[in-house]
Formats: structure tokens, sequence, C-alpha cells
């Protein structure tokens, strides 16, 4: 089956056709900047431009930056507030007028790396974190997503945020060295391991391509990976989610 997946972040909005069998691209990856404000208006004429470019009429799959509740948004991180209690799956289908589907950015781009990537035939509890603007979370326990955790806005042992203190965001604000950098993350890593004692920990999203500049830092005991599909996991999951709707 052939699904437009799109990716939904910060600053880009992406999509790509995505070929479910296999989870490999059908089509051109294109990427439009992220509107500012992020207005459920802005973004769907952004995603609209998105659809008319590949040509696409079928059913879409969108990976959001906020909590999804059957379709709802509950949260808004790096969006506008206007989103909350917005139904955006039908706000957006009714938009493209197309059949869309919408999970949290972090879920899809984790259930992709449990299919196909780092994840795949991993027992046990599988901890994904996107590393972007945020840091986006995606837990799974013997291939099971608990949908929604949001372990981004926990609170480290030094009272901070653990995004406004370890995202890929703050590492180019603040303009932090690997090093620097990577001792924060290592922080919120650690921490996570405390909380879940996960087999795995995979890593997503743009920091995980340099994985090699901070992975000295890392002090955890569960194995740390990068993920397979980088930050093209978001529109391959989005894309699954879809399909698995689309099957129920």
């Amino acid at each position: 089956m052939k699904i437009l997946g799109i990716d939904v972040g910060g600053t880009g909005i992406k999509g790509a056709v995505i070929e479910t069998v296999t989870g490999e691209l059908a089509s051109e990856r294109l990427r439009l900047a992220s509107p500012n404000p992020a207005t459920p208006d802005a973004i769907a004429t952004t995603i609209r431009a998105l659809v008319g470019q590949h040509r696409w009429s079928g059913p879409i799959g969108i990976g959001f930056p906020a909590a999804i509740q059957r379709g709802v948004a509950r949260t808004a991180a790096n969006i506008d507030p206007s989103f909350i209690g917005l139904p955006v799956a039908d706000f957006f289908s009714g938009e493209t007028g197309c059949p869309v589907h919408v999970a949290n950015d972090a879920d899809v781009a984790g259930l992709a790396e449990m299919r196909f990537g780092a994840g795949k035939d991993i027992a046990g509890v599988v901890l994904v974190v996107t590393i972007g603007t945020g840091l986006g979370t995606a837990l799974f326990s013997d291939g099971h997503l608990l949908p929604n955790t949001e372990l981004g806005h926990i609170v480290l042992d030094n009272g901070l945020e653990a995004e406004r203190y370890a995202s890929e965001a703050v590492r180019d604000a603040c303009k932090l060295k690997w090093k620097d950098w990577g001792d924060r993350f290592n922080r919120y890593l650690t921490t996570m391991e405390k909380l879940f004692w996960p087999d795995l920990i995979v890593l997503g999203g743009g920091a995980s391509k340099k994985l090699d500049k901070f992975a000295p830092c890392l002090t955890t005991q569960t194995a740390v990976v990068p993920a397979r599909f980088l930050n093209q996991a978001g529109m391959v999951g989005a894309a699954l989610f879809a399909e698995e709707k689309l099957q129920h």
C-alpha cells in the first residue's frame, strides 16, 4: 500500500509517498518551512501545498507535535496553542479532501523503527527518543506502543524541564559543543533509564546523525543506537499508522 506520510516539525513540514510493505520512499521527499505562527489554518495551507506538489489524492498519515487522543490534539508543542482541543484528523481531512490519520510525531517515528529499523525484533522495553526542536519519546513493550508518553517534559534533578535543557534547539541556541551538550543529554538518558529500565534506547531526529560526537558522554547501562531512518522516521511511521487505522 502507498500512503503519503507527513511529518510536522517545529522548523519544517516534510512529506513523501511511502511503500508501507517495505518502509521505503516511493517518491521524492519534499520539505516546506513550518509557518510562524503555526496556527491550524497556516499548517493546513502548508499541508495542502505538500499534497498538491505530490499530486496526491489517497490516504494520508501525519506525525504531529502533540499528544493525540482519538484524533484530538490535547497538547501543543512548538505549534500554536489554538490546536488544543481541535479534532486534527477530521480538520486535516476536510482541508485536504483526503482521509487523514494523525498520531504523535515521536510515536510514529517509533513505529517506523520498531517495524523496519533499529527496534525490529527487539523484545522487552524499547525507548525511542527523537532529538529536535524538543525531545520526543515513544515507549514500547514487546513491540506494543504506550502512546503519548511526552517524556521530554519530565523535570530533571537540576529542576529544569528536559527538552529546555537537552534538545537540539537548546544546543543550537546556546552554541554548545558536542561534549557539553552530550553531558546534558546523558543526564536525561540516565534519568530515563532509572525510571523505565529499557532494553534498548534508539535515538532519532537531527542529532542522531552525529551520535559518534556525543556517544563518549553517555554512561547508560542500556545500549544506545541511532535510528535507522534518522529524520525520515516520522514520514514512514505516519504512513504505517494510517495503514493500521485503515485496516481496522
